[in-house]
């Protein structure tokens, strides 16, 4: 009886590996096929970039895809996001894919024929629009998951929530949107999301590679804005202000102590950062005030609630010690929390990535002090949040155009990997529920 039971379980384990070979077969290929396709619309993404919360055209283009695919497609989410749900042939979990769609008012200056020559008014000034981060990048990846996983729908066990996203990169003052305002507006529930899974390009990680962090892998991030008060007089007689302009300077002198002598740097990095400084008209007037904007960012709440506490007695009492006053608004207009990797999701999801881009090529990455708003939703469900290589073979991490720069530029050729990761977590997550 023993005997027989011992052959059933192995001769059912097999029988399940050999489907689970089975279907990352068919991903590698479904995938391969669609290299170009992805390429194409990444290009036709990047050559027409849109704003957070102005991403129209992009958003039709999406939605018109996904229900050519059958998908069940909702629009105007949080102004412009596009979800599409697809129920698999069996019932299970349900899990979420996020791809951003915003992009940025940066002037492009890469010397590709599809560079961005959109241009655009923002927080009231002429600028340039490109896609400098990679979210174009991510829209076409998610756009090609939907269609391997549409065409595999009946094996499978659960539903595929499809989220794409506006406004990661924030909005304009008075406005809503990004993760935040789409958690708001339900778009975790209905079907109700048990795990959530995005990714992000990278173009200082070669291409082929993946990286990956349990835990706090990005940081929470908070603006700041700390206004000086002091009293204006003529530059030439300076004994008569009290001058905002030499007081914030020794702020910001001040605040650099925080990081190092307040934060147990052993444990998590932190950051404070005065971005921009402005006071004055003239050179021969002390202003009356002036405003500084900066942003903090921390890996844990206790880390987090240090900083803000803080910046604000720097600020408040090195004023007061120049007969000046400072008032400190933290958060200013934004606030993401950490982007932080369910740890037991990450160690389970290990293994498929692991298969899906070779051992050598997942590799443990240290915390990045960016932020990233797919926070919002992994404060809600369990998340996981990886990183896909978009640097040349070969290429210096230290010389290879940042994000968010004019230069920024993605080898195309890793897209295929990040839409097989995508597709063999979902299908790996569901059978390991089934």
């Amino acid at each position: 009886m023993k005997a027989s039971l011992i052959l059933s379980l192995c001769v059912c384990s097999l029988q399940a590996i050999a489907q689970k070979n089975a279907l990352r077969t068919q991903v590698n290929t479904k995938a391969d096929a669609l290299q170009e396709q992805v390429i194409t619309w990444r290009r036709d993404f990047h050559e027409h970039p849109e704003l957070g919360n102005h991403e129209v055209r992009t958003s039709a283009i999406i939605a018109k895809h996904l229900q050519s695919l059958g998908i069940e497609v909702t629009t105007g989410i949080a102004t412009t996001g596009v979800v599409g749900v697809l129920k698999g042939g069996h019932p299970g979990p349900v899990v979420a894919l996020r791809a951003d769609m915003d992009g940025l008012p940066v002037i492009e200056r890469t010397p590709v024929p599809f560079a961005s020559k959109v241009k655009t008014t923002y927080n009231g000034q002429e600028v340039g629009v490109m896609h400098a981060c990679g979210h174009d990048s991510h829209m076409a990846i998610l756009m090609a998951v939907a269609q391997v996983l549409s065409s595999m729908k009946a094996d499978l066990h659960g539903t595929v929530k499809f989220i794409f996203q506006p406004a990661e990169e924030g909005v304009e003052p008075g406005q809503k949107g990004g993760a935040e305002q789409m958690v708001k507006e339900g778009v975790l529930e209905n079907p109700k999301v048990d795990v959530v899974f995005g990714l992000h390009i990278n173009s200082q990680t070669e291409v082929g590679k993946i990286t990956y962090r349990p835990g706090g892998t990005m940081a929470g991030v908070n603006d700041m804005q700390i206004i000086v008060k002091g009293r204006s007089a003529h530059g030439a007689y300076p004994w008569s202000s009290v001058d905002p302009i030499v007081t914030s300077a020794q702020i910001i002198n001040n605040l650099q102590t925080i990081v190092s002598r307040n934060i147990n740097i052993t444990e998590n990095p932190a950051v404070v950062t005065i971005g921009a400084i402005k006071g004055g008209n003239r050179s021969n007037i002390i202003p009356e005030s002036v405003e500084m904007l900066g942003t903090l960012r921390s890996f844990t709440p206790a880390d987090e609630k240090l900083l803000i506490a803080r910046v604000t007695e720097i600020a408040t009492k090195t004023a007061e010690a120049q007969g000046a006053a400072a008032t400190v608004k933290i958060p200013y207009s934004n606030h993401y929390p950490v982007t932080y990797n369910d740890p037991g999701l990450t160690q389970k999801m290990l293994p498929s990535l692991q298969q899906t881009a070779g051992a050598a090529n997942v590799l443990l990455r240290p915390p990045v002090t960016g932020a990233e708003d797919f926070s919002f939703y992994q404060e809600k469900v369990p998340g996981l949040f990886i990183f896909l290589g978009g640097m040349p073979k070969g290429g210096d991490p230290l010389k290879a155009p940042s994000h968010h720069t004019p230069d920024f530029y993605i080898d195309e050729s890793g897209f295929s990997l990040g839409v097989k990761a995508l597709c063999n977590m979902t299908i790996d997550y569901m059978n390991n529920k089934k």
